[in-house]
């Protein structure tokens, strides 16, 4: 952002083109890790397959919802319209003899 400076100039500021010093070996160490037990791997894997569970069922409700909706609306639009018949009626079939 430059500044105003009397007379009219504009005052341009420079940063340092150096980048910052790199992190210190000893400092990298607090970073590092020991690879995870074999515990942890299976926890952690028994997690993710029930959350992918979770996740799917919950997006199969969603589906499920959305047309539940879809075709109480296209119902209601029917009937508000009023025509007749809008709604199928499920009926055991009728025995003649």
């Amino acid at each position: 952002m430059s500044q105003s400076q009397p007379g009219g100039e504009h005052r341009v500021l420079r940063f340092p083109k150096k980048p910052p010093h790199p992190p210190e070996p000893a400092k990298l160490a607090d970073y590092a890790h020991s690879p995870e037990p074999p515990e942890e791997y299976r926890r952690r894997m028994l997690v993710n397959g029930a959350v992918f569970i979770i996740v799917v069922a919950m997006i199969g409700i969603a589906l499920w919802l959305a047309d539940s909706i879809a075709t109480m609306r296209r119902n209601q639009d029917c009937v508000l319209s009023g025509r007749v018949g809008c709604t199928q009626v499920e009926a055991p079939p009728s025995r003649r003899w």
